[in-house]
């Protein structure tokens, strides 16, 4: 990438060493240059926009004050540190960005010095951090400072809390920031971003104790055990003064806030005046999510990752969808709420992402039968199966790879209790640009291992369909359907709703010499690869759609056992326990003598890249499938 020559003072930033020389009063100007570059990169390659927006000054602030990367700064929801990558080394890579072989589109260790902990996931930041700020505690450096970064709906997640209470009874000098910008990527929910709204601590008060501690340290009285007493008593006295509780400082961590997260100099300040202090700290900052760049100040949600737009307009230049299949997303989001219309039960859950997996368009509708919870996605399923208890049907919608965050409610308050929740598993499968700590592949492993579930993935729009309708018939139980994301394979989307015997898979074509299985979109490219072979050789080759990765359709199987010696399974999920091990174990376990070839992603994380690069690379797109059956014969 060539160097923009207006970049007065970002053309001569190669580290955050560079950025420490300037003086204060330049940082405005190079927040300006910040601001400007990630407008003008991701107008052109596509990312997250708003929250990388929202934090520019904060990352400033922070990359002046401490010492990184000896000092340690953990991201939360890695989605908004393009500022912190332009500035730690790769501002002339960063339009490669989210591009196969480019930069990672998180925060990633293995890329940089400067990105000391992965942060695909949200809320593990307090953890990670606590976690370093004792090792160097233990380690006897001292003078090593520890920072979280947290927000855009983070907070609202178990784990952050899990984090907060081991800081309050461990020896550390953690100090949290509180990014509070209102935001998740829709907006946040819950009593958490109620009562931050709601929250307001004196300086004046905050200044008169830091001054109170000095003094007291110097004098030798503030030991550790009357230091925790003091700040007690002391919290007590100003919720008693200010008619307020502050929930922070109740669990003995010292609160500062909140503060303009948009004034470089200030929040400056008092990271210097607090940076140094012993014990677990929070600086509670407020700041706005896109901005600098006004469309994305006025529909933050829409701006979260934009894709393309042009940038003097503010207009978003999406594709063409003339003609094209529905997103997979859509077709989920009216299914769902032609299904409530007709079923009183049916009611929708999604831990914060009601836009991104389109429960949005039951919410317009019944706003009452609709819930987000935040990102909580234990909690999503606990909430689910306790609605299922008595009697509702949720549609629990969660991302393949944040489900992975619930398994053990899955496996604890539904499956055990054979709870009619249907986990609707979107973005599985390989998702693209967001790499290696988004893609949905692991599912079918973990999840067909639990007793008592139905595990499903439908092959088109009319499968999804039918199998939603299935799922909230009476005594269900446990049932999973996954998909992924973009577009389907039908124009014709609609059909009307019928039942799927569950656990029943289909023949899409007749052969004699082989037998492909597929599960899921992936069959298309498997049959028009099986067109091309059949075109080509004399060889005849049936095609089957397992649909049901759990239970199994034995007698399809025991049929593919009796008349094939060659079986290909192929999969868009890891091999290791996937849907390929599950036909070899059904052939091991009733004696068939066949030979199976199994074709899905091999035991490693996929880098980002657009999704039909990382199909080619595993393996899976229609030449790698044509190649893979043609050698088989």
């Amino acid at each position: 990438m060539e160097h923009n020559t207006s970049y007065k003072f970002l053309n001569e930033i190669d580290s955050p060493e560079d950025l420490r020389k300037l003086p204060v009063e330049d940082l405005p100007e190079v927040c300006r240059e910040l601001r400007e570059m990630i407008i003008d990169e991701l107008s052109r390659n596509p990312g997250h926009f708003g929250s990388s927006l929202g934090v520019i000054e904060l990352t400033v602030a922070l990359h002046y004050t401490f010492s990184t990367p000896y000092d340690r700064i953990v991201w939360d929801v890695g989605h908004q540190a393009y500022a912190h990558k332009i500035l730690t080394g790769r501002r002339d890579r960063f339009s490669t960005n989210r591009k196969l072989n480019g930069i990672a589109p998180f925060p990633t260790p293995s890329e940089s010095e400067y990105d000391t902990f992965t942060c695909g996931h949200a809320s593990n930041s307090i953890s990670a951090a606590l976690g370093m700020a004792v090792a160097a505690r233990l380690k006897g450096e001292a003078d090593r400072h520890i920072v979280a970064v947290i927000g855009d709906g983070s907070m609202s997640g178990g784990l952050a809390f899990e984090g907060l209470n081991n800081a309050s009874a461990t020896p550390n000098n953690l100090l949290i920031i509180l990014n509070d910008n209102n935001m998740a990527i829709d907006r946040s929910v819950g009593g958490m971003k109620q009562y931050l709204l709601n929250l307001h601590t004196s300086g004046g008060y905050n200044r008169f104790r830091n001054l109170m501690s000095r003094q007291m340290s110097k004098w030798g009285f503030l030991t550790d055990e009357r230091r925790k007493a003091i700040i007690r008593f002391n919290n007590s006295v100003k919720s008693l003064l200010m008619r307020q509780q502050n929930i922070f400082e109740g669990m003995n961590i010292r609160y500062f806030g909140p503060i303009d997260g948009h004034d470089t100099a200030s929040m400056i300040k008092v990271l210097n005046e607090i940076k140094d202090m012993s014990g677990p700290k929070l600086l509670h900052i407020h700041t706005v999510k896109g901005k600098g760049y006004k469309p994305a100040e006025e529909c933050a949600a829409e701006w979260h990752a934009p894709g393309k737009f042009d940038k003097a307009t503010g207009e978003r230049i999406k594709p063409c969808a003339e003609g094209m299949p529905p997103l997979l997303q859509e077709v989920f989001g009216n299914t769902l709420l032609e299904l409530a219309r007709t079923n009183k039960k049916i009611v929708g859950v999604t831990p914060a992402m009601p836009s991104g997996c389109s429960m949005n368009i039951m919410m317009k509708e019944m706003p009452d039968r609709v819930f987000d919870v935040g990102i909580a996605e234990g909690h999503a399923v606990t909430f689910s199966a306790g609605m299922a208890k008595d009697g509702l049907i949720p549609f629990c919608n969660i991302y393949s790879t944040f489900m992975q965050r619930a398994y053990d409610n899955v496996i604890h308050d539904v499956a055990i209790q054979k709870l009619n929740v249907v986990m609707c598993l979107d973005r599985a499968g390989l998702v693209g640009e967001d790499g290696a700590t988004h893609h949905g592949i692991f599912d079918m492993a973990y999840m067909r291992i639990i007793p008592d579930i139905t595990i499903a993935a439908p092959m088109d729009e009319h499968e999804l369909r039918k199998l939603m309708y299935t799922a909230q018939l009476p005594d269900m139980g446990p049932f999973v359907i996954r998909y992924p994301r973009g577009r389907g394979m039908l124009t014709d989307w609609k059909c009307e709703f019928e039942a799927i015997p569950v656990g029943k898979g289909r023949l899409l074509k007749e052969g004699k010499d082989m037998a492909v299985i597929t599960l899921g979109p992936i069959g298309y490219k498997a049959q028009k690869a099986i067109e091309r072979i059949e075109s080509e050789t004399n060889l005849s080759i049936a095609h089957y759609d397992l649909r049901f990765v759990k239970p199994l359709d034995k007698e399809m199987l025991d049929s593919i056992g009796k008349n094939f010696r060659k079986i290909i399974t192929i999969e868009d999920g890891v091999l290791s326990g996937g849907a390929g091990s599950a036909v070899m174990e059904f052939m091991s376990d009733n004696g068939y003598n066949v030979d199976i070839k199994r074709l899905g992603i091999k035991n490693r994380f996929v880098q980002h890249g657009a999704v039909n690069e990382l199909y080619k690379i595993c393996g899976l797109d229609e030449e790698s499938i044509y190649q893979f059956i043609k050698d088989f014969r």
